[in-house]
C-alpha cells in the first residue's frame, strides 16, 4: 500500500509542482507556528534569567514552571474538544490571545507577586496547549493530502529551529533588554501566533458548523478515544512514545548532566549533545520532507527505536564524539517517525475527530514526561546509572519493535479496499 497516493483528482493540470511552500495560506499557518514555538521556548529560559537576576526564587521558578505544564494538560484535552466542535482557526486566534495575554501579568508579577505569576503562567500553558491540537487539524484543513508530509516537515522544522533559536534569541536579546521587556515580547510572538494564520480554503473536510444540539464535553472527550482506538497502529504508536520519552529521553535528560560533569569534567559534552540532537532532527525533517518509504509504519518505528542509541552511548566510556554522534542518531530518528506519524493520523482519523485524537497524543507526549522526569533521579539513586540506562535503552529498542507487529502499523493505514486494475 502506498503511503502517500498520489491524488485521484483532476483539478490540477501539474500534481507535485507546486511546493506547499509557495502557498500562502500554509506560510501563514507556518509563520503562526513558528511564532508560538519561539514563545514556548523563550519563556522558561526568560524565566530562567529572572532566577539569576534575583526577580524569581529557584522555589518560584519550579512553581511557576509546574503552573504552566498543568495548565498545557489540562487545555491540551479541552482544546482538542473546542477544535472538532467549532472553528479551528477561531480556538487558534483565542487560545493565543489568552497566552499573549499572559505575557504582561508575568511582567507584572515578577518581583512583586508569586500569586499572579503562578496564575498567568497556567493561563500561558492552557494557551499554548489549547491551540497545539487546533494547529495540528488546521494543516490537514489547509493542505491537499498529497503534500502534507512535506507540510508535516516544514512545521516540525520550525519546532526544531525554535528550541536553537528561541533560548539563543532570548540571550542576545536579554544583553540590551530587561526581563518585563522579554516577557512582553513573548506575548508579542503569541499575538503573530493568533493574528497571522488565514482562515483554510483547501479540499479537506472541517468539522460542521450546524446548530444541532450537541453531546457534552466528556461525551465528546469519550468519542475522540474511541475513535483513536479503532486504528491499532495509533494506540501502539502512543506505547512506544511512552517508552520513549517517559524512559529513553527522561533517563538522558537526568543522566547526560552527571556524566558530561563526572566522566568528562566538561560542560561542553552537554551542550554538544543537545545542539546535535537538535540538528540531527532538523536533517531527518529535511529527509522525511521527501522520502517515501513502501512501510512507512516500520521505518516511522524504526527511528523512533533509534533513541535508544542515546542512553545506550552513555552507558559505555566511549569518546565524548561518540555521545555527540549518538544524539544526532536519534535527533534524526525522532523526525524519521513524527512526520509520517502526523501525517497518517491526518490521513486515517475522521476529520470531524482529528482535533481529539490530536490531544491524546500531546497529552502522553507532555504528559508523562514530567512523571518520568520526577522518577528517574531516585531510580538512577537506587539502581545505578548504569543499570537505569541500560533499561531504558532496551525499552526505546524493544517497545518500538513490538509496536511494528501491531496490525495495521506496517502502513500506519488500515487495509485497502481490493480494487480491479
Amino acid at each position: 500500500m502506498a503511503t502517500t497516493p498520489p491524488p485521484t483528482t483532476t483539478n490540477s493540470k501539474t500534481p507535485h509542482a507546486r511546493s506547499v511552500l509557495r502557498d500562502t495560506t500554509f506560510l501563514r499557518l507556518w509563520a503562526g507556528t513558528t511564532a508560538s514555538g519561539l514563545a514556548t521556548w523563550a519563556l522558561p529560559f526568560v524565566l530562567g534569567l529572572a532566577v539569576l537576576h534575583r526577580d524569581l526564587g529557584a522555589a518560584g521558578l519550579g512553581l511557576v514552571l509546574a503552573a504552566r505544564t498543568a495548565g498545557f494538560l489540562v487545555a491540551v484535552a479541552v482544546g482538542g474538544v473546542l477544535a472538532d466542535r467549532h472553528s479551528r482557526r477561531a480556538v487558534v486566534l483565542w487560545s493565543a490571545l489568552a497566552a499573549a495575554v499572559a505575557a504582561p501579568l508575568l511582567a507584572a508579577g515578577l518581583g512583586r507577586s508569586l500569586v499572579l505569576m503562578t496564575a498567568a503562567a497556567a493561563l500561558a500553558g492552557a494557551g499554548q496547549g489549547a491551540c497545539r491540537p487546533a494547529f495540528q487539524a488546521l494543516t490537514a484543513e489547509t493542505v491537499a493530502p498529497d503534500r502534507r508530509q512535506q507540510a508535516n516537515a516544514a512545521m516540525t522544522m520550525a519546532v526544531r529551529s525554535s528550541t536553537l533559536a528561541g533560548p539563543a534569541l532570548t540571550a542576545l536579546l536579554a544583553a540590551f533588554l530587561d526581563i518585563g521587556t522579554l516577557l512582553l515580547g513573548i506575548g508579542l510572538l503569541w499575538l503573530i501566533a493568533a493574528l497571522v494564520p488565514a482562515k483554510a480554503t483547501t479540499t479537506a473536510a472541517a468539522p460542521a458548523t450546524d446548530p444541532a444540539p450537541r453531546a457534552g464535553f466528556r461525551a465528546e472527550f469519550l468519542e475522540g478515544i474511541r475513535e483513536a482506538r479503532r486504528h491499532p497502529w495509533f494506540l501502539a504508536g502512543l506505547a512506544a512514545l511512552v517508552a520513549v520519552i517517559a524512559l529513553g529521553y527522561s533517563a538522558t535528560s537526568v543522566a547526560l548532566p552527571l556524566i558530561s560533569r563526572d566522566r568528562y569534567d566538561t560542560q561542553w559534552v552537554l551542550a554538544a549533545a543537545m545542539t546535535a540532537y537538535t540538528v540531527g532532527a532538523l536533517a531527518g525533517a529535511l529527509v522525511i520532507a521527501r522520502w517515501r518509504p513502501r512501510s512507512q509504519g516500520w521505518a516511522a518505528f524504526a527511528g523512533l527505536a533509534a533513541y535508544g542509541v542515546a542512553p545506550l552511548s552513555l552507558m559505555l566510556p566511549v569518546h565524548p564524539l561518540v555521545v555527540v554522534a549518538a544524539y544526532a542518531v536519534a535527533g534524526i530518528g525522532i523526525e524519521l517517525f513524527n512526520v509520517p506519524w502526523f501525517t497518517a493520523t491526518q490521513r486515517e482519523v475522521a476529520p470531524d475527530k482529528l482535533a481529539r485524537v490530536s490531544s491524546l497524543d500531546f497529552l502522553v507526549s507532555y504528559g508523562l514526561a514530567p512523571l518520568g522526569l520526577a522518577l528517574m533521579a531516585p531510580a538512577i539513586d537506587t539502581f545505578g546509572v548504569t543499570t537505569v540506562l541500560g533499561a531504558c535503552a532496551a525499552a526505546c529498542f524493544l517497545v518500538p519493535a513490538a509496536a511494528a507487529l501491531t496490525p495495521t502499523a506496517r502502513h500506519f493505514a488500515r487495509p485497502a479496499p481490493t480494487t480491479t486494475d
